[in-house]
């Protein structure tokens, strides 16, 4: 069997096979060769190997010896000269105003030719530009037309997956890639989005045509009804690099499963006996389902027992339950240590202390229900009392009108007597006395026993500004009408106004006062009213 290795060239859109000629070439030496151009260097991409004759199309031609540094070196001189040419081969074109793009020159190893490439639609006549390019170069011209695609290959790049061109890292012969292909594999029909850098759809939809196009003959097509344990399930995606379906149920539930995990009922095998076709799964069994690691599919298929009558628990492991257990010491003392508190302060109501109730819901089972403690008759809020608190009036304002205040002596002295001797019935000195009217019928009824009056914090016992100006403490200077401005001094040593005024010499004048509210016949509140 012949031997061959294979060698890959600048410009070449594959690697060449060689005869080794019994040399100890190796993966990525450079070899120069004899090709059916010249004389060539190239990287060696394999060791050498053995295959079959009939593999071989043509008889190979020899590697003429693994290149030196010399070789190396005049290598990179002539890719050199090759870009320097870039710059007339561009100028040239433009001069004989021909449809092409300059894409590279390349200068044979064995100096035999010079190699212009460029790429064009159409088939351009370059008669005068050879003769120019001769001319100028003074070697002989090899005009070589490319596409697209080889343009994109010998200039490299990378595409919009972050890799390396496909073109120009695997290299080989462009295969045709269609729009069906696309469409096979589900991508969405955007040039944008399927086309590569050279603007031709990409070389990778053919990659992975074949799977798709395998899989999707051996699944169920979409939209296809299932049979579950669960139900009914609609096929709604494929994910053909796993080989699985997307399976969505009645109750809205989606599920993937595998292929291979899918099987076909006695129905369908029967039918597609009779069609002769092959069959297609159309099942998923309850162990499968049971295998999917789906909490939503476990509680389903617990559910679908239960109607059953199967019994199957509550579902719970002994890891996952939660059990009722009674308070940690630490919270059985703080509330030990509470109960404490409120029975020395008396605060305990119905006479149970909180130490008692603490333990008996201590006690009492995690599960049992909490009732609510009704109260007792003794302790139930009497019927007189409430009334009392209901009628209890606020704070009567003491500001009262000039003809208020000229009160008579013995008003006065009554006024100084109630706020010497407070009632029992007021809470503190300082508010208003609580009102007495109640109704016959409230008065006849016998009297609950009052309840334990609940701890109140009491203000410090300030007398009010009622008292203070019946003692004589406060002075109050008032604004009279017709006095010109001036203020006037209340007496306030319980003398009288006429006193007052005998004092001064000359008697006061008794002047008409507009009511402040209206009238209750409907009268204005602007009309005089006479005292």
């Amino acid at each position: 069997m012949p031997v061959v290795v294979p060698v890959k060239f600048a410009f070449a859109a594959r690697e060449l096979w060689f005869d080794p000629q019994y040399l100890d070439i190796l993966e990525g030496d450079h070899a120069v060769c004899s090709t059916e151009r010249g004389t060539e260097i190239g990287l060696v991409v394999a060791d050498p190997f053995e295959v079959e004759p009939e593999e071989l199309a043509a008889p190979l031609k020899p590697v003429l010896r693994i290149a030196t540094d010399a070789d190396l070196d005049r290598a990179d001189e002539l890719a050199d000269a090759g870009e320097d040419a870039m710059f007339d081969f561009r100028r040239l074109v433009e001069k004989n105003d021909l449809d092409m793009k300059p894409v590279g020159v390349e200068y044979l190893f064995g100096g035999e030719k010079a190699v212009f490439y460029f790429a064009a639609e159409d088939r351009v006549d370059f008669r005068q530009l050879v003769k120019d390019l001769s001319a100028h170069f003074h070697v002989r011209v090899d005009m070589r037309q490319i596409g697209v695609r080889d343009e994109t290959r010998l200039q490299g790049g990378y595409a919009t997956c972050g890799q390396e061109l496909c073109c120009t890292r695997f290299g080989g012969q462009f295969e045709p890639v269609s729009i069906r292909m696309a469409k096979e594999q589900d991508l969405p029909l955007n040039s944008a989005k399927i086309s590569g850098v050279c603007g031709r759809l990409m070389c990778c939809l053919r990659y992975e045509f074949e799977a798709y196009k395998d899989f999707k003959s051996r699944a169920p097509k979409k939209k296809t009804l299932i049979d579950t344990p669960l139900g009914k399930a609609r096929i709604v995606e494929y994910n053909t690099p796993r080989e699985q379906l997307v399976l969505r149920l009645e109750s809205g539930k989606v599920f993937r499963v595998n292929l291979s995990d899918m099987s076909c009922t006695d129905e369908n095998k029967e039918r597609c006996e009779q069609q002769k076709c092959s069959c297609r799964p159309d099942c998923v069994t309850r162990d499968v389902l049971e295998r999917l690691d789906s909490p939503d599919l476990q509680l389903a298929l617990m559910e679908l027992d239960r109607k059953n009558g199967v019994d199957v628990g509550d579902g719970l492991s002994t890891a996952d339950r939660i059990v009722a257990s009674g308070p940690t010491p630490r919270r059985k003392r703080m509330r030990e240590e509470e109960a404490a508190k409120f029975e020395g302060s008396g605060s305990s109501r119905g006479g149970r202390s909180r130490k008692a109730a603490a333990q008996a819901e201590d006690d009492q089972p995690a599960n049992a229900p909490r009732r609510r403690r009704r109260r007792s008759d003794a302790e139930a809020p009497a019927p007189q009392a409430e009334a009392a608190s209901e009628q209890a009036p606020s704070r009567r304002r003491r500001h009262r009108s000039g003809a208020s205040a000229t009160a008579k002596p013995a008003e006065s002295t009554a006024r100084e007597n109630a706020a010497a001797a407070p009632s029992s019935n007021d809470a503190a000195p300082g508010r208003s006395r609580r009102r007495r009217h109640t109704s016959s019928a409230q008065a006849n009824e016998p009297q609950a026993p009052k309840s334990q009056p609940r701890a109140r914090s009491h203000k410090p016992e300030t007398p009010s500004v009622a008292d203070q100006l019946a003692a004589g403490e406060v002075k109050v200077q008032r604004r009279r009408p017709g006095d010109g401005g001036g203020a006037q001094t209340r007496p306030h040593d319980g003398q009288s106004r006429a006193e007052s005024g005998a004092n001064d010499g000359e008697p006061k004048k008794r002047r008409r006062r507009s009511r402040r509210k209206p009238k209750q016949g409907g009268g204005e509140s602007g009309a005089p009213s006479a005292e």
